[in-house]
């Protein structure tokens, strides 16, 4: 069985694939049409000098999610 992380925990240059989405409706909507679906591949791209919020290459385009979300999306590295 694969270790589970959280978003949050990946670094830029990182690769890792997508495991759980949040299970409150509303976040989980936005997420899926942000491209964030199971199995999908996501890199870290960057983190603002806070660290909130980092920038994630997925499905070929950069998105910034906050850590309070990306706390909830959990990852198989």
């Amino acid at each position: 069985m694969k270790e589970l992380y959280c978003l949050n925990d990946m670094k830029p240059g990182q690769t890792a694939r997508i495991a759980e989405l949040p299970s409150a409706k509303d976040i989980r909507r936005r997420l899926q049409d942000l491209g964030l679906i199971r199995h999908t591949l996501v890199q870290c791209v960057g983190k603002s000098p806070s660290g909130d919020p980092a920038a994630f290459l997925i499905r070929g385009a950069v998105i910034a999610i906050r850590a309070a979300d990306g706390k909830e999306i959990q990852i198989e590295r």
